[in-house]
């Protein structure tokens, strides 16, 4: 009975870590970048980096900056927005949007400032590191529904991988402490075993957490049980700070967003403000909604206080204090999202974050590894086992690669050029999809070396991309404080450092009964 069990579990975690193993790759290592989205988007933008990273104005002082440039510029504008700088982004944006014509959809005109000396600053096209938060839940490509679908079931059976893993682990704790180099797929097991029990309560809460982000999406019921227009109106009442009051058409001759910010500052003085919002800014039904930063607090949703633009009244606060239950949501959502994070805590997201991709990309190999070594030598492998092998190849090194393509289509795409995002998206597929090619014909010991090569190089020549392409460079960014780039290039070159590894010891190592293979060939 026991051992019915156990083998049963056994076949659960394999079976069900392998099916959704390649996507659950690309959720983690896009997830993984994900905790430094700001940064990347930073280094994305070299036109920034000849500002200064640190915001010595006050905040009163930018929005009073931002309300005068704003009056002057789009006074008969259907919103405004301004977004304070922060420490991860050094800059002041005022924007706004017009009233849109019948028929017609109206776009958002933006005006990004340095924070320090308020001149405008064109940057170049680009989605940044929100490109990689998009990718991990989102895809691409792909309807948002369904995709986000796709990634629940994923995250699903990623939560049954996990829970199985842990009732057939019998030694989890000496699986700390244990790795046997050369010893083909134990080895393998072990490095699968290291990087999973490291990290475990990391990959049970991420995991969790995942689905609890889109819980609305697997579980609209209790909404619909409850409202009438189900999840919609649900959203409705928990986030009344989205919804937009209907315009008056009466004129707001005088508007009282200055007794408005007096008010909150006398009451909240120690309260940053991240942005401001104001629907129908000359209009009587004019609302003004000031955004709160959350710091390191465990939430997500921030604080708003909701003002009347006639009257300069409080109209109401949100997510000020919360119920027990919206604090528990919001909070795992946080958790998730690492938004809650300081420096420190974030690099130990980081690092949890590539310990589970090395969690996935070990049991993606370790389950091809022991069907090539129980078959016989002369025995050709099956359509499934050149899939699996081919699938390895084309995610675990190909999708490094695609993301190195993004980055070098950031520095090399002419800067005016339109449609620019977009082209470096389609630089990131077009990479990964010439190296899934590649890894449908060459796929064996020899293939994974020459990727290693080449992604080697990429990552190693990405910093003097940058230095030839910007001014700025590794010595430069260390003398100037700013860390952040700093890092980025620093961890380009630990990738290419990693890689360089990774192709010696493919180099080294014995090739796999080399009879098989001639066979396969002949086949």
């Amino acid at each position: 009975m026991k051992d019915s069990f156990f083998r049963s579990m056994t076949w659960l975690h394999t079976w069900v870590g392998l099916l959704f193993c390649w996507l659950l790759w690309l959720v983690f290592f896009a997830g993984t970048l994900s905790f430094f989205r700001q940064e990347i988007t930073l280094w994305s933008k070299p036109e920034l980096h000849q500002h200064s990273m640190v915001v010595q104005s006050a905040q009163q002082d930018l929005l009073d900056y931002g309300f005068n440039r704003l009056n002057s510029e789009a006074p008969d504008a259907a919103r405004w927005w301004i977004s304070l700088p922060s420490e991860r982004n050094p800059l002041l944006r005022v924007s706004h949007l017009p009233y849109a014509q019948p028929g017609e959809k109206a776009s958002w005109v933006n005006h990004n400032l340095a924070a320090d000396s308020k001149t405008p600053i064109t940057t170049r096209e680009t989605k940044g590191g929100s490109f990689f938060y998009r990718l991990h839940f989102d895809l691409h490509y792909m309807d948002r529904t369904t995709a986000r679908w796709i990634v629940c079931l994923a995250s699903l059976f990623m939560l049954v991988a996990l829970i199985s893993g842990i009732v057939i682990h019998k030694r989890i704790f000496k699986d700390m402490f244990q790795f046997r180099t050369g010893k083909g797929s134990r080895s393998w097991l072990d490095g699968h075993n290291l990087s999973s029990v490291l990290a475990l309560p990391f990959h049970l809460m991420i995991t969790y957490t995942g689905l609890i982000t889109l819980i609305f999406t697997l579980f609209p019921y209790p909404a619909q049980t409850v409202y009438e227009e189900g999840v919609k109106e649900f959203r409705k009442d928990f986030y009344p700070e989205r919804q937009r009051p209907q315009q008056s058409h009466e004129a707001l001759s005088t508007p009282a967003f200055a007794q408005s910010l007096d008010h909150f500052f006398t009451n909240w003085p120690e309260q940053p403000i991240s942005r401001i919002i104001i629907d129908h800014p000359q209009d009587a039904a004019a609302v003004m909604k000031i955004y709160g930063a959350n710091r390191s607090e465990i939430k997500d949703e921030q604080a708003v206080w909701i003002y009347s633009g006639k009257t300069g009244e409080l109209l109401n606060t949100v997510h000020l204090e919360d119920s027990a239950a919206a604090q528990l949501y919001g909070g795992m959502i946080a958790m998730h999202t690492g938004r809650l994070a300081s420096t420190g805590l974030r690099w130990l997201y980081f690092l949890c974050g590539l310990a589970g991709c090395a969690m996935i990309a070990t049991g993606c190999v370790m389950w091809a590894k022991r069907i090539r070594e129980r078959q016989k030598p002369t025995q050709p492998a099956s359509f499934g086992l050149k899939l699996v092998e081919s699938l390895n190849l084309a995610a675990i090194m190909g999708l490094p690669l695609a993301t190195a393509a993004f980055f070098y289509a950031n520095r090399l795409l002419p800067v005016g050029h339109s449609g620019r995002a977009d082209q470096e998206v389609l630089a990131f597929f077009l990479t990964w999809a010439a190296t899934a090619l590649f890894a449908a014909k060459w796929r064996n010991q020899q293939g994974w070396r020459t990727l290693a090569l080449v992604n080697a190089l990429a990552w190693l020549l990405l910093p003097l991309c940058n230095a030839l392409t910007t001014q700025g460079n590794l010595i430069s960014y260390a003398s100037k404080g700013q860390w952040a780039l700093f890092m980025f290039d620093i961890l380009t070159l630990l990738a290419a450092a990693v890689f360089f590894w990774q192709s010696n010891k493919l180099q080294s190592a014995p090739q796999t009964r080399p009879q098989r293979a001639r066979t396969e060939r002949a086949a």
